[in-house]
Parts: C-alpha cells; sequence; structure tokens
C-alpha cells in the first residue's frame, strides 16, 4: 500500500505571493523524516527552509534550483510505500493540469491585519485562530508583526493569536512620547481592552520580552504565562554597538552588518530585507522614536531595567540562541522558568528554529 504526497510552495505570511527555489538538501531515493528541511526558498521577505509535513522518500524533485514559483505551485513528490514511477507521473499530470496559480495564496491569506485608534494612536494587530486563553506576539526593537512570520499561524492551530505593531513600529503611529517600557506596554494593555481580553499568554522577542514582563509588573493579573524569547530585562549587558549603528544606518553598506548579526545564517538577510528595513527606517518619525526607544532601553552597553522579579509568580518559559550576538545566553537562567538554550541559534532564534521554538511554547502554554 502506498500514498503520494505533494510537497508545495508555502505561504509565508500574508504578502508573500511566491518564492524563489534557491536549493535542495535532499536528493531524489532520500528518505525524510516529518519536520526534515527538504530544500531552501527565498522570498522577498526572508530565506528558510521548506519542511517536510510528511515522512516518506523524495522521489521527485519537480521545482527547479533559481525558479520562482507561486505559492501553492508543486515542488516535490514524497511516497510513503512503494509506489512506481507512473504513479509518481500521474499525480503531477494531474496537478499541474488542477493547479491555478493565485489560488491557493487567495485561499491561504486568512485574515487581513487591522488598525485600531488607540488613545490617540494608530495600532496594527493581526489576529488569527479562536478559541482558548488568547496568547500576544510582540516583536523586539525595530522589528514588526512580521518577525512572528513562521510562528503565528502554527500557534494559532489550538488558540486565537495576536500579534501586533509596536508604537514607533510597523504600520503602527510613529509617535512616541516618550519611548519607555510602560509606554508600550500600555498600548498592549490598550489593544487587550479593545479585544475584550481580560488575560492572555504573552510572548515577547528581545525588546518585545521586556515589554512583556513590564506588562506583567504593571497588571500581573493580566498575564497567564509569559514565554520570553532572547528577552531584555533579564540581565545587564547587551550588544550597545547593535543599537547604535542599527539606529543610525542610512542605506544598505550602514543596516547589512547590523542585521547580519541577528542570525547564526548571515544568509537569511536579503537584499529585500535591507530595502524594506531602509524604507522603514525612512518613514516620517522613525529615526526618532527609535532613538528614544534605545535610549530608554540602555546606556551604552548596559540595559537599564531589571525586571526578573516581574515574573515571580507567572509560568516562565525562557528560549534563547546559545550563539546571541545582541543579548548574551547567559540571560536565560531566571529561577523558577523553564529554560530553553537551543545550540547553533542566535538572536532570532523564532525564525530560524521556528518549528522547535512553536513546540516548546505550545506545550508550555498548554501546560501552564
Amino acid at each position: 500500500m502506498s500514498q503520494l504526497h505533494t510537497l508545495t510552495m508555502p505561504k509565508w505570511g500574508l504578502s508573500m505571493t511566491e518564492g524563489r527555489v534557491d536549493a535542495w538538501l535532499k536528493e531524489e531515493g532520500d528518505t525524510i523524516a516529518k519536520g526534515d528541511e527538504v530544500l531552501d526558498v527565498e522570498t522577498d521577505k526572508i530565506s528558510s527552509s521548506v519542511e517536510a509535513p510528511f515522512a516518506g522518500v523524495l522521489r521527485r524533485c519537480v521545482a527547479q534550483p533559481d525558479e520562482t514559483l507561486p505559492v501553492g505551485a508543486l515542488l516535490g513528490v514524497v511516497a510513503e510505500g512503494d509506489a512506481s514511477d507512473a504513479e509518481v507521473d500521474a499525480l503531477i499530470s494531474q496537478f499541474l493540469a488542477d493547479f491555478k496559480p493565485g489560488e491557493a495564496s487567495e485561499a491561504d491569506s486568512g485574515p487581513a491585519s487591522q488598525k485600531v485608534e488607540l488613545g490617540g494612536r494608530i495600532v496594527r494587530y493581526l489576529e488569527l485562530g479562536e478559541g482558548g486563553t488568547p496568547l500576544v506576539l510582540i516583536h523586539g526593537f525595530g522589528g514588526d508583526l512580521n518577525n512572528w512570520l513562521f510562528n503565528h499561524a502554527p500557534l494559532s492551530e489550538k488558540r486565537r493569536v495576536i500579534a501586533l505593531d509596536l508604537p514607533g513600529h510597523g504600520e503602527s503611529g510613529k509617535a512616541l512620547q516618550a519611548g519607555t517600557l510602560d509606554e508600550l506596554s500600555q498600548a498592549v494593555l490598550a489593544l487587550l481592552d479593545h479585544l475584550g481580553i481580560d488575560k492572555a499568554h504573552l510572548a515577547g522577542h528581545s525588546m518585545g520580552g521586556a515589554v512583556s514582563l513590564n506588562l506583567a509588573r504593571l497588571a500581573p493579573q493580566r498575564v497567564a504565562s509569559l514565554s520570553l524569547i532572547a528577552s531584555a530585562g533579564l540581565g545587564r549587558e547587551i550588544n550597545g554597538d547593535y543599537l547604535q549603528g542599527f539606529t543610525e544606518a542610512s542605506n544598505r553598506n550602514g543596516l547589512k552588518p547590523q542585521l547580519t548579526q541577528l542570525f547564526s545564517d548571515p544568509g537569511l538577510v536579503t537584499r529585500q530585507m535591507l530595502e524594506d528595513m531602509l524604507k522603514y527606517k525612512r518613514l516620517e518619525g522613525v529615526g526618532q522614536a527609535l532613538a528614544s526607544l534605545r535610549a530608554a532601553l540602555a546606556e551604552g552597553s548596559q540595559q537599564r531595567h531589571d525586571l526578573r522579579q516581574a515574573a515571580e509568580g507567572i509560568p516562565v518559559l525562557v528560549i534563547w540562541g546559545d550563539g546571541d550576538q545582541i543579548i548574551p545566553a547567559i540571560h536565560a537562567q531566571l529561577p523558577g522558568a523553564q529554560v530553553e538554550v537551543l545550540s547553533g541559534q542566535g538572536h532570532m532564534v523564532q525564525m530560524e528554529a521556528a518549528e522547535q521554538v512553536n513546540g516548546l511554547i505550545q506545550r508550555f502554554i498548554d501546560n501552564a
């Protein structure tokens, strides 16, 4: 008894419509396990690996390196059990005959992001899933809700999950009053109030971790748990040169050395990623917002906030990459927390080791 599976171009984030095949990581005839990285794909946001959602033998590599294909297009065929070449050929022919570019992209796009005015400021957010105690995803310094590109949908399979653009970031209002953690935390609380959420799990990355901890300090009754990923606020040291370099960079040559420090694989920093970041940094008010936030976060290479006590009495998961060049992984050692330090990973561990991070957060929240 055999079963054939199609491996198709995934959709990462709302805006993705196509991807370029970079390289196959497996060869025809290789046995693959569920979760194995099968090929690398580059989008206009980031490069990443396509993981197998099933186990079997890679029978056919249909897509070729350097080929750009729409979301949902056929990449390869995986077989469980014995299947003849004729059966594989028939499946491919049928798929290509039925496939209409654009339909998969539209069907998988899901809800669009929304904007709401809170306290005189526009805040953008994206909501997926339903049920359970909601989870709120809070990005880091200079990021936006797309930093959760590989996490948002998988985490929403069991519950309502909201990602937002913090004030000064993404498509939210850029003007800040003082750029303090209190201001950012209050913006998250205002969004929770708007959405009718009394209590939520919080997952924060980097500065977003500090925002989450600070929110727990301000309103502990609103926080069901904390998932802190490479979080600020858990120790003194921080890469002040990165913060300064990122804030001041005004062209690709100035920005690229900063962004490559975020990843264990510098090749993930694409030209489009640089262009998108520069476009954001040139928006009116962004430069001032980033400068205010940087000053509020750190003085040189020393963080201003020690928020470890804010986590007391709340279930906490701490995730870090042991190769983090922005905030050292030694900060992960928080008493009473579940601590997971991932080998070979950098600061953007939720993107580079998405499946592992998603599994850790999902299991932690289920038991919190």
